[in-house]
């Protein structure tokens, strides 16, 4: 694992230099969205919902819309004069019972690894928490921001939990709760003894993920099978520098090509000037269209074509004043 946070756990006059590592994984299986036809990514383009124009990044800021439909932007000046939380130390504010936390306030867990010199704090802060079976409420800062956190030991490690504050826990507004239910002491009874009769120690090794195992067996199979493709490389936009650099080097390399077969075309004919003109000779047209692969932009192509049509008609205007 690599640390994700350094610095220090301190309560009264003990430090504990630590380090901080996340606690957690996610294995869910992660596809991509493809075009069906080709497997194409499909991608998302920041566009403005006002003016349907793509935005770049850096004309993007953060907006806050009032519950009147006022909207408030923010932009990096402002989010500079926030107060950044940046400190390294994990700050013990009190020791509470551990029955007297709510699971549900639980956020993200991280595991605390002492440094060399600081083993001996690191165990005598890991025995207290047991052997009072007590949780210790901390503050820290994260990425930029202050947390509440608990202090909480799982076998050998203390584990840093972080959490929820209080008003992001939804309170239940259900008016069946309040309902009077008629409970006979019969049923209660029987509903204990099924709870009883269900009755385990909790051990986690025992649960799998079953669609997981199963979109991974599917994905074995498909391979196995050879129902499997290359996946095809992304071309660049039609927009980007380089692309529109190809296609003006791709027209002018054509409009060249043009060009040599209509001179090679004139090099044949009988020197009459009507007979020269390329609007009589149907040939410098038809020769770059045979030659052209699949264009991608037509439209591009056919000015540059009809661009080089002009060359021809000014060659022979200008070896006629050098012979004059």
């Amino acid at each position: 694992m690599r640390a994700m946070w350094s610095g220090a756990v301190s309560f009264g006059l003990v430090s504990v230099p630590i380090k901080l590592y996340s606690a957690t994984t996610n294995h869910d299986v992660r596809f991509h969205q493809v075009h069906g036809v080709d497997g194409g990514r499909i991608k998302y383009k920041r566009t403005c919902s006002a003016c349907g124009e793509e935005v770049e990044y850096a004309d993007i800021v953060k907006g806050y819309e009032t519950e009147d439909g006022e909207l408030i932007t923010l932009d990096e000046n402002d989010l500079d004069s926030l107060p950044v939380a940046s400190g390294h130390e994990i700050d013990v504010i009190e020791f509470v019972p551990a029955d007297q936390i709510d699971p549900l306030l639980f956020d993200k867990s991280y595991y605390l690894e002492p440094e060399t010199k600081a083993a001996k704090p690191y165990a005598l802060l890991r025995e207290a928490l047991k052997e009072t079976d007590r949780m210790a409420v901390v503050k820290v800062a994260l990425r930029q921001r202050e947390s509440i956190a608990l202090l909480r030991v799982r076998d050998k490690v203390i584990v840093l939990q972080t959490m929820l504050w209080p008003d992001e826990v939804r309170e239940p507004d259900f008016d069946i709760l309040d309902a009077d239910v008629e409970l006979r002491p019969q049923e209660q009874k029987m509903a204990a003894s099924l709870v009883e009769s269900l009755g385990a120690d909790f051990d986690p090794a025992q649960f799998e993920d079953e669609y997981r195992d199963a979109v991974v067996e599917l994905i074995e199979s498909k391979k196995s099978s050879g129902a499997t493709r290359p996946a095809p490389v992304a071309e660049k936009s039609s927009d980007d520098g380089a692309d529109s650099m190809t296609d003006l080097l791709t027209a002018l390399q054509r409009s060249v090509e043009a060009a040599k077969g209509a001179a090679a075309d004139k090099t044949g004919t009988s020197g009459s000037s009507t007979k020269a003109e390329p609007e009589d000779d149907p040939a410098p047209v038809k020769k770059p269209a045979a030659r052209k692969p699949a264009a991608r932009r037509p439209a591009a192509k056919k000015t540059a074509a009809s661009a080089e049509e002009d060359k021809p008609e000014k060659k022979p205007a200008t070896r006629k004043r050098r012979t004059a």
